[in-house]
């Protein structure tokens, strides 16, 4: 498998470092992906952890050059029918995800269980997000996707509170209060090599994938 590394900062770096462990060497590391030349792009699977304006800009020379892209950058779901259409149409492999840790997407299908077994019976939901001053959008993509899960399964809207301190790497509560009692669920990342273990996951699947668009939680859940 050939990859790509799109946006190299902490995150970057990071996969750059799981991909290595793994006997895989990164193709390169660029801040421009735009500029590889079509011909070695069509060869690899891309991995983007830049921002959202960048991701914005580039999803469709993404879609039209790359074999498949993995995506971990949050903050552009207000154009997710765009960014699928564009994906289908050029016929590439489009794996995202707000969260690409496998605790957290254990994390989502505990929520949903939860849900499940709670509907009906009084509890009121919420959703807390803490974060490292440095993350762009507020609340976060996983914040968003919890909530999204418990308003599916619970019937309930969830609001969120996002707070951002220090370098704190993620932690989300879920959380549901009834009359009779409290209860909730905790993912804290201890650093961001979770994130970065998942996000290559993805890329060996998708290396391997049909054309089309699929969510990271959807292929390991």
């Amino acid at each position: 498998m050939k990859v790509i590394i799109s946006g190299y900062g902490k995150m970057g770096h990071m996969v750059e470092e799981v991909l290595l462990a793994a006997g895989i060497e990164p193709v390169c590391a660029t801040e421009d992906v735009c500029s590889v030349p079509e011909d070695i792009a069509k060869q690899c699977v891309c991995i983007d952890f830049t921002t959202p304006d960048a991701f914005r800009a580039n999803y469709k020379t993404l879609a039209v050059r790359f074999k498949a892209v993995v995506v971990g950058t949050t903050g552009w779901y207000d154009i997710k029918d765009e960014v699928y259409q564009a994906f289908r149409q050029a016929g590439s492999v489009l794996v995202w995800a707000s969260n690409f840790s496998i605790g957290v997407n254990a994390f989502f299908a505990a929520v949903r269980r939860a849900c499940e077994v709670l509907k009906g019976h009084g509890y009121q939901p919420g959703v807390e997000e803490i974060h490292h001053i440095h993350k762009l959008d507020s609340p976060s993509g996983t914040a968003k996707s919890i909530a999204g899960i418990i308003e599916d399964t619970l019937g309930e809207p969830a609001p969120i509170e996002a707070k951002r301190i220090g370098e704190v790497p993620g932690i989300h509560t879920a959380r549901f209060v009834s009359e009779v009692d409290k209860l909730e669920f905790t993912h804290e990342a201890f650093s961001r090599k979770g994130f970065a273990e998942g996000a290559v996951t993805a890329a060996i699947m998708a290396d391997g994938l049909e054309p089309g668009v699929y969510e990271f939680k959807d292929l390991i859940l």
